[in-house]
């Protein structure tokens, strides 16, 4: 090891070309680690010299008077971070500054034996000495060990707290725990901070003052200032690129590539490990396993939880509404193989033929479920019923019918539509979601009745965009009627709406069934309300093509602000902690909106729609994640992203669907097929004009709508 120590301290020069030698910035920085580590590649990465050795004894003799050494934990999180023998005495008697991190409870620097570990937690800055961060600025250090210390007076405290990248409400409540402290002539890290790329630490103009402020201390001879910050998870492109046609194809393949990438297709092999996770947070599955056919379904996605390798862990979850788009997105690529549309036949076969989604009372015609589609095969969630899942199924159905040029599951698409239909109210709506033994208990009859009036789009405005859909094909005149009678009392409410985690959600799915409104029934008033939902949408559409997200009244909020430190994480939640955060939401808004008002151009032909869809597909084509270190990452769109930063940064205060996750239906699927779309001047009504599902429709009215 000394030798190899030697030689690297020689050859480290030539890693730097000769246009760039003159370049490199001496320090006199020694890095003492056994392993690889990202100091080295942020040092190698903004010219600065180093040596590197992997002995403690032989880093602290080779440093000079009073020089800096770097101790890495490169066993973190199993084995604590000693000082070996002699190495502490000759730090003190040549009066080196050191950093060192995870450090044993014999290396007497204000440590305990125990350790925490972190998951909403955040790291917290707790001075004013980093240069340009302040106290109380935020960063996300994830999942983490940390050693419990009772230094006084750290510089970065971890404690959970609320905000978008700032402890709103301050640290006076929280019991904070030291992440980083001066003891002495050292920087004591309670955790491995020296991977913040590897564990994706951020945002980055968060982090990186950290670090320069570390290295300043261990070395102020050198003008420390980190230009380039080399990360493994990053956007696709940069913010001022210029997105080609061959980009947006890339971007399609690179989004269907991720399904399989991800291992989301179950396979038989090891369907064990699904049974025994499913429900829970649980690890991602192994890249060396067999990616699955689509005949037993297809995982929801990632979980916001980032662990210290920087994977994400999965959510052991079959959705139904997955299943169907995600059907529809393996389909929708110009470059789509026989074998993506195999898989996306498996999927559809699997949602409405073999799994439990369409099974028991969903499957018998006596029973007012009949038709139905369960929101998930897990637990009793088969018999549970949401409005807007059942609705992306049958858009997700139609779709993948569509590019297919199947009518396979033409019955089951009416049937859903027509069962969706019977179990709503006088007025259109149908409430959040409905069981399958309330619906039993209460009959039919009783179910058409209801006066109910909810102005909340996110649950029920796109089951009304598939009976229009289905009017256009059946004539069924009560199918279009009722439609109207929905969006005409919820526009009418405008904008006292009900919303979920964020107003912009709401107004982005009230787009669709606006749009297709007007397909069949083209009236000025129709064109209006398009005009003014589309429009107060577009108001937040940032220059990057970004959809800023928007909190609407409080009082009408599902999942508002997180009001507390103590209330974060603990229920679903917005990605902005106040208006004005410049955050996209690919999970709920920019997603959505970019699919309706696709729809939306195409039916007007207005071109202040057809230049927002542009400048959307731009954006979504740029902030792509492009993942060097973890496939199952590369190719996805996380939920949120900072479009001021150009980074992957907001709050992540949901309790399930934070800023990292992924979701391979709502995010992936209508990502990838309205870019498809867009790229073929395509939109999905015109695309499915040539359904041939009337002649099962007509059986379904017959059957389920009999007076």
């Amino acid at each position: 090891m000394r030798i190899f120590a030697i030689l690297y301290l020689f050859v480290t020069p030539l890693l730097f070309s000769k246009s760039t030698i003159a370049q490199v910035k001496r320090t006199n920085l020694i890095i003492c680690s056994a392993g690889e580590n990202n100091i080295a590649d942020i040092l190698k990465a903004n010219d600065y010299s180093f040596l590197t050795f992997s002995d403690q004894l032989q880093a602290v003799k080779a440093a000079k008077k009073g020089a800096g050494v770097l101790f890495i934990a490169n066993d973190y999180p199993r084995t604590r971070l000693p000082f070996n023998k002699g190495v502490a005495e000759l730090i003190k008697a040549k009066k080196l500054k050191v950093f060192i991190e995870y450090p044993a409870v014999s290396t007497n620097l204000s440590v305990d034996k125990d350790t925490m570990q972190t998951q909403l937690e955040r790291a917290v800055i707790n001075t004013s000495k980093f240069r340009n961060v302040d106290s109380l600025d935020l960063i996300g250090i994830h999942n983490v060990s940390v050693i419990r210390s009772t230094a006084k007076n750290p510089l970065i405290i971890v404690a959970k707290v609320a905000g978008f990248d700032k402890a709103q409400y301050g640290i006076s409540d929280v019991k904070p725990a030291p992440i980083l402290f001066h003891h002495g002539n050292a920087l004591v890290a309670t955790t491995r901070l020296s991977n913040p790329l590897t564990s994706r630490f951020g945002p980055q103009d968060h982090i990186k003052p950290v670090w320069e402020y570390i290295f300043n201390y261990l070395d102020p001879s050198v003008n420390w200032k980190l230009d380039s910050w080399p990360l493994q998870v990053k956007p696709m492109h940069l913010k001022a690129g210029i997105i080609s046609k061959q980009d947006y194809q890339t971007a399609i393949n690179k989004g269907v590539d991720w399904f399989y990438k991800g291992r989301f297709f179950i396979h038989p092999s090891w369907e064990d490990q699904y049974l025994k996770y499913i429900g829970k947070e649980s690890p991602p599955v192994n890249q060396r396993l067999p990616s699955g056919d689509g005949s037993s379904g297809v995982l929801e996605g990632h979980l916001s939880r980032i662990q210290m390798d920087g994977s994400q862990t999965y959510r052991y979850w079959i959705r139904a509404d997955c299943n169907a788009e995600v059907a529809y997105a393996l389909s929708a690529s110009m470059d789509t193989l026989a074998g993506q549309r195999r898989i996306a036949s498996n999927l559809l076969d699997y949602l409405f033929k073999t799994s439990n989604l369409r099974s028991g009372n969903k499957n018998d015609p006596k029973s007012p479920s009949y038709g139905l589609v369960g929101w998930s095969t897990n637990l009793t969630y088969p018999d549970v019923y949401y409005g807007d899942d059942n609705a992306r199924v049958v858009l997700g159905a139609l779709g993948a019918s569509a590019r297919m040029d199947k009518s396979d599951w033409d019955r089951y698409i009416a049937e859903c539509i027509l069962a969706n239909f019977r179990t709503t109210g006088k007025n259109g709506f149908r409430g959040g979601k409905l069981f399958d033994s309330g619906i039993i208990k209460t009959g039919l009859p009783a179910i058409q009745e209801n006066p109910l009036i909810n102005p909340h789009p996110h649950y029920e405005s796109w089951i009304w965009a598939t009976y229009l859909w289905l009017y256009d094909k059946t004539g069924y005149k009560p199918l279009l009627d009722k439609a109207k009678k929905a969006i005409t009392i919820t526009m009418e409410a405008y904008p006292n709406w009900k919303w979920t985690n964020g107003i912009q959600q709401e107004r982005a799915r009230m787009v669709l069934p606006l749009a297709w409104l007007v397909r069949v029934e083209d009236t000025p008033l129709h064109r209006r309300w398009l005009d003014l939902i589309a429009g107060k949408l577009l108001e937040n559409l940032d220059e990057s093509g970004a959809i800023r997200e928007e909190l609407g009244a409080s009082e009408k909020g599902s999942y508002g602000a997180t009001k507390t430190n103590a209330d974060y994480g603990k229920h679903e939640a917005p990605l902005i902690a106040a208006n004005g955060d410049p955050v996209a939401d690919m999970l709920y808004t920019t997603n959505f909106g970019f699919f309706a008002l696709n729809e939306a151009a195409a039916v007007t032909g207005d071109m202040k729609y057809k230049n927002a869809v542009n400048k959307i597909a731009d954006f979504l084509v740029k902030i792509q994640v492009n993942s060097t270190g973890d496939p199952a990452l590369d190719g996805a769109w996380f939920r949120a992203f900072d479009y001021n930063r150009w980074d992957y940064w907001a709050s992540n205060a949901d309790q399930g669907w934070g800023a990292w996750g992924t979701l391979t239906g709502w995010t992936q699927s209508w990502i990838v097929t309205t870019l498809a779309l867009r790229q073929e001047n395509q939109n999905l009504w015109d695309l499915s004009k040539r359904s041939r599902i009337n002649g099962e429709a007509q059986k379904a009215i017959k059957l389920m709508l009999a007076e």
